[in-house]
C-alpha cells in the first residue's frame, strides 16, 4: 500500500511540474514575427534569447561550473529572487540554451546544464566577461568576486599620471 501511495505521490508532483512548465512556455512568444538580416536583426535575435538581467550570469555560471541545481545557482546570486530565477531558467530552456533534467525522486531533483546551442555561446560570454572586467578596471570599481583584480586596478590607478583639475571658479 505504501508503495502505491509513493508512486501516486511521485506522479502528482511530476504532473504538476509538467503542467506548470507547459503553461509558462505557452505564454512566452517571440518579440518579432520576422527578422531582417540586413539591419542588425541578428543582434536583436541574439539578445532576445540571451538578454535579460540574469540570463548572461546564469549562462556564465553553467559554463564555468558545469551542471548546477536550482539552489546552487541561487546561492551564487542571493539578490536574485527564486521566482525570477525560475522564469529566467524556463526561458533559457525554452530557447534551447540550457537542458533541464528532472529526476523522479521526492523531493524533486532538477539539474541544469548548457545545451549544444548554449555551448555555442561560450565565446560570446567569455568576450562579454573580458569586456566587463576591463571596463570595471578602467572605472576603478570595487570588484568583490576577484580581489586580485581590484588590487591590480588600484595599482594601475596609482601608476597613472594624475590629471590636472580645472580651478573651480565661484
Amino acid at each position: 500500500m505504501n508503495r502505491l501511495r509513493q508512486k501516486l505521490h511521485d506522479f502528482v508532483i511530476l504532473t504538476n511540474i509538467a503542467n506548470t512548465y507547459s503553461l509558462d512556455s505557452a505564454m512566452r512568444k517571440q518579440r518579432f514575427s520576422s527578422y531582417e538580416l540586413n539591419s542588425g536583426c541578428g543582434v536583436e535575435a541574439c539578445l532576445e534569447v540571451s538578454g535579460g538581467k540574469w540570463k548572461g550570469v546564469i549562462l556564465h555560471h553553467l559554463m564555468t561550473d558545469g551542471v548546477l541545481r536550482f539552489n546552487e545557482i541561487h546561492r551564487m546570486k542571493p539578490n536574485l529572487s527564486p521566482r525570477v530565477l525560475t522564469a529566467q531558467l524556463r526561458e533559457l530552456e525554452q530557447d534551447g540554451l540550457i537542458v533541464r533534467k528532472v529526476y523522479p525522486v521526492v523531493p524533486p531533483k532538477v539539474e541544469y546544464s548548457l545545451s549544444k546551442a548554449g555551448e555555442s555561446l561560450k565565446p560570446l560570454i567569455k568576450a562579454m566577461r573580458a569586456w566587463g572586467d576591463e571596463r570595471l578596471l578602467r572605472a576603478n570599481a570595487q570588484i568583490g568576486c576577484r580581489p586580485n583584480a581590484s588590487v591590480q586596478a588600484n595599482e594601475e590607478a596609482r601608476s597613472r599620471p594624475a590629471k590636472s583639475q580645472p580651478a573651480n571658479p565661484r
